[in-house]
Protein backbone atom coordinates (compact mmCIF):
# COMPACT_ATOMS: atom_id res chain seq x y z
CA UNK A 1 0.00 0.00 0.00
CA UNK A 2 1.29 3.47 -0.89
CA UNK A 3 0.33 6.79 0.67
CA UNK A 4 1.11 10.08 -1.09
CA UNK A 5 0.69 13.41 0.69
CA UNK A 6 -0.32 15.55 -2.29
CA UNK A 7 -1.56 18.47 -0.19
CA UNK A 8 -2.34 19.47 3.37
CA UNK A 9 1.21 18.64 4.49
CA UNK A 10 3.20 21.52 5.96
CA UNK A 11 0.17 23.70 5.29
CA UNK A 12 -3.49 23.91 6.31
CA UNK A 13 -4.76 24.07 2.75
CA UNK A 14 -5.00 21.85 -0.32
CA UNK A 15 -5.81 18.68 1.63
CA UNK A 16 -5.33 15.62 -0.61
CA UNK A 17 -4.07 12.23 0.57
CA UNK A 18 -3.79 9.44 -2.00
CA UNK A 19 -4.02 5.76 -1.03
CA UNK A 20 -3.03 3.10 -3.57
CA UNK A 21 -3.85 -0.52 -2.76
CA UNK A 22 -4.07 -3.54 -5.07
CA UNK A 23 -4.81 -1.45 -8.12
CA UNK A 24 -7.39 0.78 -6.37
CA UNK A 25 -6.77 4.50 -5.86
CA UNK A 26 -8.61 6.45 -3.17
CA UNK A 27 -8.29 10.19 -2.56
CA UNK A 28 -9.11 11.46 0.93
CA UNK A 29 -10.31 15.04 0.33
CA UNK A 30 -9.59 17.12 -2.74
CA UNK A 31 -8.92 20.61 -1.43
CA UNK A 32 -7.87 23.92 -2.91
CA UNK A 33 -4.59 25.58 -1.90
CA UNK A 34 -5.05 29.05 -0.40
CA UNK A 35 -2.80 31.71 1.09
CA UNK A 36 0.71 32.50 -0.15
CA UNK A 37 1.24 32.62 -3.90
CA UNK A 38 3.62 29.65 -3.95
CA UNK A 39 0.79 27.51 -2.56
CA UNK A 40 -1.94 28.98 -4.76
CA UNK A 41 0.15 28.23 -7.83
CA UNK A 42 0.00 24.53 -6.92
CA UNK A 43 -3.68 24.58 -7.87
CA UNK A 44 -2.58 24.84 -11.50
CA UNK A 45 -0.21 21.86 -11.25
CA UNK A 46 -1.25 18.32 -12.29
CA UNK A 47 -1.64 15.55 -9.73
CA UNK A 48 1.13 12.93 -9.52
CA UNK A 49 -1.36 10.39 -10.95
CA UNK A 50 -3.94 10.80 -13.69
CA UNK A 51 -7.34 11.83 -12.27
CA UNK A 52 -8.96 9.19 -14.50
CA UNK A 53 -7.03 6.53 -12.58
CA UNK A 54 -8.57 7.51 -9.22
CA UNK A 55 -11.53 5.32 -8.26
CA UNK A 56 -13.00 7.08 -5.22
CA UNK A 57 -12.89 10.40 -3.38
CA UNK A 58 -13.85 10.33 0.29
CA UNK A 59 -14.70 13.82 1.56
CA UNK A 60 -14.38 14.59 5.26
CA UNK A 61 -16.30 17.88 4.98
CA UNK A 62 -17.25 20.74 2.69
CA UNK A 63 -14.71 23.49 3.36
CA UNK A 64 -12.88 24.80 0.29
CA UNK A 65 -9.48 23.57 1.48
CA UNK A 66 -10.92 20.02 1.51
CA UNK A 67 -13.22 20.02 -1.55
CA UNK A 68 -12.28 22.99 -3.73
CA UNK A 69 -10.13 21.12 -6.30
CA UNK A 70 -12.92 18.68 -7.27
CA UNK A 71 -13.95 20.59 -10.43
CA UNK A 72 -10.39 20.29 -11.74
CA UNK A 73 -10.25 16.60 -10.82
CA UNK A 74 -13.45 15.96 -12.77
CA UNK A 75 -12.43 18.24 -15.61
CA UNK A 76 -9.18 16.31 -15.98
CA UNK A 77 -10.86 12.94 -16.27
CA UNK A 78 -12.05 11.62 -12.89
CA UNK A 79 -15.11 9.42 -13.40
CA UNK A 80 -15.38 7.71 -10.02
CA UNK A 81 -17.61 8.26 -7.00
CA UNK A 82 -17.40 10.99 -4.37
CA UNK A 83 -18.62 9.79 -0.96
CA UNK A 84 -19.74 12.12 1.82
CA UNK A 85 -22.54 12.79 4.31
CA UNK A 86 -25.74 14.53 3.23
CA UNK A 87 -24.88 17.92 4.80
CA UNK A 88 -21.38 17.74 3.32
CA UNK A 89 -22.83 17.19 -0.15
CA UNK A 90 -25.14 20.18 0.27
CA UNK A 91 -22.38 22.40 1.67
CA UNK A 92 -19.87 21.30 -0.98
CA UNK A 93 -22.25 22.15 -3.79
CA UNK A 94 -22.63 25.67 -2.40
CA UNK A 95 -18.90 26.06 -1.80
CA UNK A 96 -17.93 24.91 -5.29
CA UNK A 97 -20.51 27.03 -7.11
CA UNK A 98 -19.47 30.06 -5.08
CA UNK A 99 -15.79 29.36 -5.70
CA UNK A 100 -16.32 29.02 -9.44
CA UNK A 101 -18.37 32.21 -9.56
CA UNK A 102 -15.79 34.19 -7.56
CA UNK A 103 -12.95 32.98 -9.78
CA UNK A 104 -14.87 33.96 -12.90
CA UNK A 105 -15.64 37.40 -11.45
CA UNK A 106 -12.04 38.00 -10.36
CA UNK A 107 -10.67 36.96 -13.77
CA UNK A 108 -13.15 39.29 -15.49
CA UNK A 109 -12.24 42.16 -13.17
CA UNK A 110 -8.50 41.52 -13.65
CA UNK A 111 -8.98 41.68 -17.42
CA UNK A 112 -11.15 44.79 -17.19
CA UNK A 113 -8.77 46.68 -14.87
CA UNK A 114 -5.54 45.20 -16.28
CA UNK A 115 -3.91 44.25 -12.97
CA UNK A 116 -3.05 40.64 -13.82
CA UNK A 117 0.22 39.70 -15.50
CA UNK A 118 -1.73 37.03 -17.41
CA UNK A 119 -3.16 38.16 -20.76
CA UNK A 120 -5.93 37.24 -20.46
CA UNK A 121 -6.49 36.14 -16.86
CA UNK A 122 -8.54 32.95 -16.75
CA UNK A 123 -10.42 31.39 -13.83
CA UNK A 124 -9.08 28.21 -12.28
CA UNK A 125 -12.54 26.81 -13.02
CA UNK A 126 -16.03 28.11 -13.65
CA UNK A 127 -19.38 27.64 -11.94
CA UNK A 128 -20.41 25.33 -14.80
CA UNK A 129 -17.33 23.19 -14.22
CA UNK A 130 -18.16 23.08 -10.51
CA UNK A 131 -21.67 21.90 -11.33
CA UNK A 132 -20.24 19.04 -13.43
CA UNK A 133 -19.03 17.38 -10.20
CA UNK A 134 -22.51 17.00 -8.68
CA UNK A 135 -23.65 13.79 -10.42
CA UNK A 136 -20.69 11.94 -8.92
CA UNK A 137 -21.69 12.47 -5.29
CA UNK A 138 -22.90 9.51 -3.23
CA UNK A 139 -24.48 10.26 0.15
CA UNK A 140 -23.65 7.93 3.04
CA UNK A 141 -24.86 7.68 6.62
CA UNK A 142 -22.42 7.99 9.49
CA UNK A 143 -21.58 4.95 11.65
CA UNK A 144 -22.44 2.51 8.85
CA UNK A 145 -19.95 0.37 6.94
CA UNK A 146 -19.63 1.53 3.32
CA UNK A 147 -18.31 -1.13 0.91
CA UNK A 148 -16.06 0.54 -1.68
CA UNK A 149 -14.37 -2.35 -3.42
CA UNK A 150 -14.08 -6.12 -3.02
CA UNK A 151 -11.92 -5.91 0.11
CA UNK A 152 -12.10 -2.20 0.92
CA UNK A 153 -14.65 -0.44 3.11
CA UNK A 154 -15.00 2.75 5.13
CA UNK A 155 -16.95 4.19 8.02
CA UNK A 156 -17.66 7.84 8.77
CA UNK A 157 -17.94 9.24 12.32
CA UNK A 158 -18.92 12.74 13.41
CA UNK A 159 -15.95 15.10 13.76
CA UNK A 160 -17.75 18.24 14.92
CA UNK A 161 -16.05 21.20 13.20
CA UNK A 162 -18.87 22.06 10.74
CA UNK A 163 -22.20 20.54 9.82
CA UNK A 164 -21.71 17.13 8.21
CA UNK A 165 -17.98 16.91 9.01
CA UNK A 166 -16.66 13.41 9.71
CA UNK A 167 -13.52 11.47 10.39
CA UNK A 168 -13.06 8.41 8.17
CA UNK A 169 -11.76 4.95 9.00
CA UNK A 170 -10.64 3.02 5.94
CA UNK A 171 -10.40 -0.79 6.11
CA UNK A 172 -8.04 -2.37 3.56
CA UNK A 173 -5.30 -5.00 3.39
CA UNK A 174 -6.21 -6.01 6.93
CA UNK A 175 -5.31 -2.54 8.22
CA UNK A 176 -7.34 0.32 9.71
CA UNK A 177 -6.39 3.80 8.52
CA UNK A 178 -8.01 6.67 10.43
CA UNK A 179 -8.23 10.10 8.80
CA UNK A 180 -9.33 12.78 11.25
CA UNK A 181 -10.39 15.43 8.77
CA UNK A 182 -10.76 18.64 10.78
CA UNK A 183 -11.58 18.01 14.44
CA UNK A 184 -14.10 20.27 16.15
CA UNK A 185 -14.29 21.35 19.78
CA UNK A 186 -15.97 19.56 22.64
CA UNK A 187 -17.81 22.72 23.77
CA UNK A 188 -18.84 24.24 20.43
CA UNK A 189 -22.05 26.34 20.71
CA UNK A 190 -23.66 24.60 17.70
CA UNK A 191 -21.82 21.37 16.88
CA UNK A 192 -21.83 18.12 18.85
CA UNK A 193 -18.46 16.91 20.21
CA UNK A 194 -16.26 14.86 17.86
CA UNK A 195 -16.37 11.06 18.16
CA UNK A 196 -12.99 9.67 19.21
CA UNK A 197 -11.49 6.63 17.49
CA UNK A 198 -10.95 3.47 19.57
CA UNK A 199 -8.78 1.62 17.06
CA UNK A 200 -6.46 2.44 14.21
CA UNK A 201 -3.25 0.98 12.83
CA UNK A 202 -2.31 4.26 11.14
CA UNK A 203 -3.73 7.62 12.17
CA UNK A 204 -3.65 10.77 10.03
CA UNK A 205 -4.37 13.63 12.42
CA UNK A 206 -4.85 17.31 11.61
CA UNK A 207 -2.57 19.74 13.46
CA UNK A 208 -3.98 23.20 12.66
CA UNK A 209 -3.70 24.35 16.30
CA UNK A 210 -1.02 21.85 17.28
CA UNK A 211 0.95 24.46 19.24
CA UNK A 212 -1.88 26.49 20.78
CA UNK A 213 -4.47 26.32 23.50
CA UNK A 214 -7.71 28.23 23.06
CA UNK A 215 -8.15 30.82 25.80
CA UNK A 216 -10.83 30.21 28.41
CA UNK A 217 -12.55 33.51 27.81
CA UNK A 218 -16.17 34.61 27.67
CA UNK A 219 -16.73 34.92 23.92
CA UNK A 220 -20.08 36.63 24.34
CA UNK A 221 -18.51 39.23 26.64
CA UNK A 222 -15.75 39.88 24.10
CA UNK A 223 -18.29 40.35 21.30
CA UNK A 224 -20.40 42.61 23.51
CA UNK A 225 -17.41 44.77 24.46
CA UNK A 226 -15.99 45.11 20.96
CA UNK A 227 -19.35 45.92 19.37
CA UNK A 228 -20.36 48.48 21.99
CA UNK A 229 -16.99 50.23 21.83
CA UNK A 230 -17.16 50.45 18.04
CA UNK A 231 -20.77 51.65 17.87
CA UNK A 232 -20.13 54.23 20.59
CA UNK A 233 -17.38 55.67 18.36
CA UNK A 234 -19.85 55.87 15.48
CA UNK A 235 -18.06 53.13 13.60
CA UNK A 236 -18.95 50.01 11.67
CA UNK A 237 -18.04 46.49 12.79
CA UNK A 238 -16.94 44.05 10.07
CA UNK A 239 -16.60 40.37 10.92
CA UNK A 240 -15.09 38.25 8.12
CA UNK A 241 -17.15 35.10 8.48
CA UNK A 242 -16.65 31.57 7.22
CA UNK A 243 -19.99 31.03 5.50
CA UNK A 244 -20.35 27.52 6.92
CA UNK A 245 -20.92 27.20 10.67
CA UNK A 246 -18.80 30.10 12.03
CA UNK A 247 -21.19 32.60 10.47
CA UNK A 248 -24.14 30.73 11.97
CA UNK A 249 -22.38 30.62 15.36
CA UNK A 250 -21.85 34.37 15.21
CA UNK A 251 -25.51 34.90 14.33
CA UNK A 252 -26.54 32.74 17.28
CA UNK A 253 -24.29 34.57 19.77
CA UNK A 254 -25.35 38.00 18.52
CA UNK A 255 -28.99 36.96 18.74
CA UNK A 256 -28.42 35.89 22.34
CA UNK A 257 -26.73 39.21 23.16
CA UNK A 258 -29.52 41.19 21.52
CA UNK A 259 -32.19 39.24 23.45
CA UNK A 260 -30.29 40.03 26.65
CA UNK A 261 -30.16 43.72 25.61
CA UNK A 262 -26.36 43.75 25.84
CA UNK A 263 -25.69 45.16 22.35
CA UNK A 264 -27.27 48.22 20.69
CA UNK A 265 -30.19 48.41 18.32
CA UNK A 266 -28.32 49.01 15.06
CA UNK A 267 -28.54 47.17 11.72
CA UNK A 268 -27.11 43.64 11.85
CA UNK A 269 -26.25 42.51 8.34
CA UNK A 270 -25.52 39.00 7.13
CA UNK A 271 -23.92 39.49 3.71
CA UNK A 272 -22.92 36.12 2.38
CA UNK A 273 -25.30 34.66 -0.17
CA UNK A 274 -23.83 31.23 0.42
CA UNK A 275 -24.20 31.62 4.18
CA UNK A 276 -27.91 32.30 3.67
CA UNK A 277 -28.26 28.95 1.92
CA UNK A 278 -26.26 27.27 4.67
CA UNK A 279 -29.00 28.36 7.07
CA UNK A 280 -31.38 26.24 4.99
CA UNK A 281 -28.98 23.31 5.36
CA UNK A 282 -29.07 23.75 9.14
CA UNK A 283 -32.86 23.73 9.06
CA UNK A 284 -32.93 20.59 6.93
CA UNK A 285 -30.36 18.65 8.97
CA UNK A 286 -31.27 19.28 12.60
CA UNK A 287 -29.78 15.99 13.85
CA UNK A 288 -26.32 17.34 13.04
CA UNK A 289 -26.39 20.37 15.36
CA UNK A 290 -27.84 21.72 18.60
CA UNK A 291 -30.22 24.37 17.21
CA UNK A 292 -33.94 23.79 16.80
CA UNK A 293 -35.78 24.99 13.69
CA UNK A 294 -37.48 27.62 15.86
CA UNK A 295 -34.10 28.97 17.03
CA UNK A 296 -32.80 29.05 13.44
CA UNK A 297 -35.86 31.03 12.37
CA UNK A 298 -35.77 33.50 15.26
CA UNK A 299 -32.07 34.29 15.03
CA UNK A 300 -32.35 34.84 11.26
CA UNK A 301 -35.06 37.47 11.77
CA UNK A 302 -32.59 39.69 13.64
CA UNK A 303 -30.45 40.11 10.51
CA UNK A 304 -30.86 41.82 7.19
CA UNK A 305 -29.85 38.91 4.97
CA UNK A 306 -28.27 40.22 1.78
CA UNK A 307 -28.21 38.34 -1.50
CA UNK A 308 -28.11 40.93 -4.28
CA UNK A 309 -24.79 42.73 -4.82
CA UNK A 310 -26.57 46.05 -5.32
CA UNK A 311 -27.77 45.74 -1.71
CA UNK A 312 -24.13 45.40 -0.66
CA UNK A 313 -23.25 48.61 -2.49
CA UNK A 314 -26.19 50.43 -0.87
CA UNK A 315 -25.06 49.27 2.59
CA UNK A 316 -21.50 50.39 1.88
CA UNK A 317 -22.67 53.91 1.00
CA UNK A 318 -24.71 54.23 4.22
CA UNK A 319 -22.19 55.30 6.87
CA UNK A 320 -24.44 54.72 9.89
CA UNK A 321 -22.99 52.41 12.58
CA UNK A 322 -23.74 48.75 11.88
CA UNK A 323 -22.48 45.20 12.35
CA UNK A 324 -21.67 43.18 9.23
CA UNK A 325 -20.87 39.49 8.86
CA UNK A 326 -19.48 38.90 5.37
CA UNK A 327 -17.51 36.10 3.73
CA UNK A 328 -14.79 35.10 3.24
CA UNK A 329 -13.44 34.21 6.66
CA UNK A 330 -9.76 34.59 5.71
CA UNK A 331 -10.49 37.72 3.60
CA UNK A 332 -9.31 35.89 0.47
CA UNK A 333 -12.33 36.95 -1.62
CA UNK A 334 -16.07 37.48 -1.46
CA UNK A 335 -18.25 40.37 -0.29
CA UNK A 336 -16.03 41.27 2.67
CA UNK A 337 -13.52 42.82 0.23
CA UNK A 338 -16.16 45.33 -0.92
CA UNK A 339 -16.63 46.47 2.67
CA UNK A 340 -12.87 46.58 3.26
CA UNK A 341 -12.36 48.79 0.20
CA UNK A 342 -14.57 51.44 1.84
CA UNK A 343 -14.02 50.93 5.56
CA UNK A 344 -10.54 49.51 6.24
CA UNK A 345 -9.03 52.99 5.98
CA UNK A 346 -11.33 54.53 8.61
CA UNK A 347 -10.05 54.64 12.22
CA UNK A 348 -13.59 54.27 13.62
CA UNK A 349 -13.98 50.88 11.87
CA UNK A 350 -13.50 47.69 13.88
CA UNK A 351 -12.61 44.39 12.21
CA UNK A 352 -13.09 41.27 14.34
CA UNK A 353 -11.18 38.18 13.20
CA UNK A 354 -12.85 35.00 14.49
CA UNK A 355 -11.31 31.95 12.77
CA UNK A 356 -8.03 30.42 11.67
CA UNK A 357 -6.09 32.58 9.22
CA UNK A 358 -3.77 30.63 6.92
CA UNK A 359 -0.29 31.86 6.08
CA UNK A 360 -0.34 34.48 3.34
CA UNK A 361 -4.04 35.36 3.62
CA UNK A 362 -5.16 38.94 4.16
CA UNK A 363 -6.67 37.89 7.48
CA UNK A 364 -3.27 36.64 8.71
CA UNK A 365 -1.59 39.84 7.51
CA UNK A 366 -4.09 41.97 9.41
CA UNK A 367 -3.47 39.97 12.61
CA UNK A 368 0.26 40.43 12.12
CA UNK A 369 -0.19 44.21 12.04
CA UNK A 370 -0.02 44.98 8.32
CA UNK A 371 -0.20 48.70 7.57
CA UNK A 372 -1.68 48.05 4.16
CA UNK A 373 -3.35 45.22 2.28
CA UNK A 374 -3.66 44.57 -1.44
CA UNK A 375 -7.08 44.08 -3.01
CA UNK A 376 -7.87 43.93 -6.73
CA UNK A 377 -4.40 45.16 -7.67
CA UNK A 378 -4.46 48.20 -5.35
CA UNK A 379 -3.04 48.84 -1.88
CA UNK A 380 -5.32 50.09 0.90
CA UNK A 381 -4.03 51.67 4.09
CA UNK A 382 -5.20 49.91 7.25
CA UNK A 383 -6.46 52.36 9.88
CA UNK A 384 -9.27 50.18 11.27
CA UNK A 385 -9.00 48.62 14.71
CA UNK A 386 -8.10 44.93 14.17
CA UNK A 387 -9.25 42.61 16.96
CA UNK A 388 -9.39 38.84 17.38
CA UNK A 389 -11.65 36.45 19.25
CA UNK A 390 -9.75 33.17 19.51
CA UNK A 391 -12.50 31.37 21.40
CA UNK A 392 -14.64 31.11 18.24
CA UNK A 393 -12.33 28.74 16.38
CA UNK A 394 -14.01 25.68 14.85
CA UNK A 395 -10.84 23.61 15.33
CA UNK A 396 -9.76 21.66 18.39
CA UNK A 397 -6.67 23.12 20.05
CA UNK A 398 -3.61 21.15 21.13
CA UNK A 399 -5.37 19.74 24.19
CA UNK A 400 -8.39 18.75 22.10
CA UNK A 401 -6.24 17.02 19.48
CA UNK A 402 -4.33 15.10 22.15
CA UNK A 403 -7.59 14.12 23.80
CA UNK A 404 -8.98 12.87 20.47
CA UNK A 405 -6.28 10.17 20.54
CA UNK A 406 -6.92 9.17 24.14
CA UNK A 407 -9.38 6.30 23.57
CA UNK A 408 -7.18 4.29 21.18
CA UNK A 409 -7.09 0.81 22.71
CA UNK A 410 -3.85 -0.30 21.06
CA UNK A 411 -0.85 1.76 20.09
CA UNK A 412 -1.02 2.65 16.39
CA UNK A 413 1.93 1.68 14.23
CA UNK A 414 2.34 5.34 13.27
CA UNK A 415 0.63 8.71 13.61
CA UNK A 416 1.01 11.18 10.73
CA UNK A 417 0.40 14.84 11.52
CA UNK A 418 -1.14 16.61 8.53
CA UNK A 419 -3.10 19.79 7.78
CA UNK A 420 -0.86 22.06 9.83
CA UNK A 421 1.96 24.49 9.30
CA UNK A 422 5.37 23.09 10.18
CA UNK A 423 5.84 24.55 13.65
CA UNK A 424 2.38 23.65 15.06
CA UNK A 425 2.67 20.15 13.58
CA UNK A 426 6.10 19.56 15.06
CA UNK A 427 5.11 20.81 18.50
CA UNK A 428 2.12 18.49 18.45
CA UNK A 429 4.42 15.63 17.38
CA UNK A 430 6.50 16.17 20.51
CA UNK A 431 3.40 16.23 22.73
CA UNK A 432 1.93 13.06 21.16
CA UNK A 433 5.23 11.23 21.61
CA UNK A 434 5.64 12.38 25.20
CA UNK A 435 2.09 11.61 26.30
CA UNK A 436 1.36 8.36 24.48
CA UNK A 437 4.68 7.03 23.25
CA UNK A 438 3.28 6.80 19.72
CA UNK A 439 5.60 6.76 16.70
CA UNK A 440 4.69 10.15 15.28
CA UNK A 441 5.90 11.97 12.19
CA UNK A 442 5.19 15.09 10.14
CA UNK A 443 5.14 14.20 6.42
CA UNK A 444 6.40 16.51 3.72
CA UNK A 445 4.36 17.78 0.79
CA UNK A 446 4.64 15.28 -2.04
CA UNK A 447 6.17 12.59 0.15
CA UNK A 448 5.24 8.98 -0.64
CA UNK A 449 5.44 6.19 1.91
CA UNK A 450 4.85 2.45 1.88
CA UNK A 451 2.70 0.85 4.59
Amino acid sequence: MKITFIGGAGTVTGSKTLIESNGVRILIDCGLFQGVKSLRELNWEPLPVLPASIDYVLLTHGHLDHCGWLPLLVGQGFKGKIYCTRPTKEVTKLILLDSGKIQEEEANRANREHYSKHKPAIPLYTADQAEATFPMFRVIKPNEIIPLDAEISAIYRNAGHIIGACSITLFLEGKKLVFSGDIGRDNDPLMYPPVQPVEGDYVFLESTYGNRLHPHTDVKLELETYINNAINKGGTVIIPGFAVERAQTLMYLLWQLKKEQRIPDVPYIFDTPMGKRVLDIFTGNTSWHKLSIDECTKMSKMFSIVSDYQETLDIVENMQPKVIIAASGMVTGGRVLTYFEHYIGLPQTTVIIVGYQAEGTRGRKLLEGANEIKMYGQYYTVKANILQIEGLSAHADQAGLLNWLSLLQDKPKKVFLVHGENQPADELRIKVTERYGFDCTVPLMGQQIDL
